[in-house]
């Protein structure tokens, strides 16, 4: 194969995957701030797309092991389980936020402080299994609201 026909190839793949990747949107990402010892955490976000995409995947490397992550009301029970993939409907969004559906990041190598960046990368998958990458720089918020227990 010519050097120009691998050239075009190679922009050519350039250009979709960047294309696809600009119908995904990522807006007010944050991470719950950790204290020493704590091992995992959680992100939030919320995730709109033009065309339709997949969420396959998380990583940073802050976290030895990063999933997508459901919470939901099983009969009297509060269960969080992981999910292999979360699917951002075609000009809709999804809402990542505590007791729903999250990035669970776990194996934790350093506590988060507040007001920290973290890195995270979301792997998503069009319906054409063109896969693309978003990488965010997510801020840690501590969490300073008081809990009240009321009878």
């Amino acid at each position: 194969m010519s050097f120009f026909k691998i050239s075009s190839l190679v922009f050519s793949i350039f250009f979709s995957v960047s294309a696809f990747a600009q119908t995904v949107s990522v807006s007010d990402p944050w991470i719950r701030a950790t204290v020493q010892g704590q091992k995992a955490t959680g992100a939030f976000m919320k995730i709109t797309s033009k065309e339709g995409a997949k969420l396959t995947g998380v990583s940073s490397p802050a976290a030895g092991v990063s999933e997508i992550h459901e919470m939901k009301m099983e009969k009297d029970v509060m269960k969080m389980a992981a999910v292999t993939s979360l699917n951002v409907p075609a000009g809709g969004a999804v809402e990542l936020k505590p007791g729903g559906y999250h990035v669970m990041l776990m194996d934790l190598k350093a506590p988060l402080a507040d007001k920290a960046t973290v890195p995270i990368t979301l792997t998503f998958e069009n319906a054409k299994g063109v896969k693309s990458q978003v990488e965010l720089q997510v801020p840690v918020r501590a969490m300073h609201g008081k809990m009240e227990h009321k009878h």
